[in-house]
């Protein structure tokens, strides 16, 4: 009778270690999720490929992920699995990569050429970082308002709303330097 309750209380006690409050973001896993969801057109031959494979692939991902990568997010605070770099489609039809960093976003266009979209916490602010040259977008004023930056270097302060979006279109489109691209 004492070993089993010795084995019982083994078992528990091993098992707060994997419950603790630092789960990590299971990316392993949830990257699997993802492509089991869409392997096919077939929401049917997904759920039955799913019930197949969950056993083995899910059961093999989620130990994983437990011992091994989230340990790794918990002490590093990046998650091998996981990228943070996503394809987007410009308005130009082509396609961009995006990176997100600690303060801001890393845009790669497809000719090589990348911008940074550095926040800056202090000040509340955005700047456009490229070949060198960072210039502020805009900021967050105290009083609810933002500051923009045209691309003459004047700037304009407008409302956080649809009407001030509309200032700021009107006065971009109205600015010397834009008109001349």
């Amino acid at each position: 009778m004492k070993k089993n309750s010795f084995k019982v209380a083994a078992v528990l006690l091993s098992g707060t270690l994997l419950c603790s409050s630092c789960i990590g973001s299971f990316g392993l896993f949830n990257k699997y999720e993802k492509w089991q969801c869409s392997m096919t057109s077939n929401k049917y031959v997904n759920g039955i490929v799913g019930l197949v494979l969950q056993p083995i692939v899910g059961g093999v991902c989620l130990f994983v992920d437990a011992l091994v990568l989230n340990t790794i997010e918990f002490w590093s605070g990046n998650n091998p699995v996981t990228s943070s770099t996503q394809t987007v489609v410009g308005q130009d039809g082509r396609y961009y990569a995006v990176k997100t960093t600690k303060t801001g976003y890393e845009v790669k266009a497809p000719d090589g050429t990348v911008t940074l979209f550095i926040h800056n916490a202090q000040t509340d602010s955005w700047s456009m970082s490229q070949n060198g040259v960072t210039k502020e977008i805009f900021r967050f004023n105290a009083d609810g308002t933002i500051q923009a930056t045209l691309q003459s270097g004047k700037t304009i302060t407008v409302g956080n709303d649809e009407a001030g979006l509309l200032q700021v279109r009107q006065a971009v489109e109205s600015d010397d330097c834009y008109a001349m691209r």
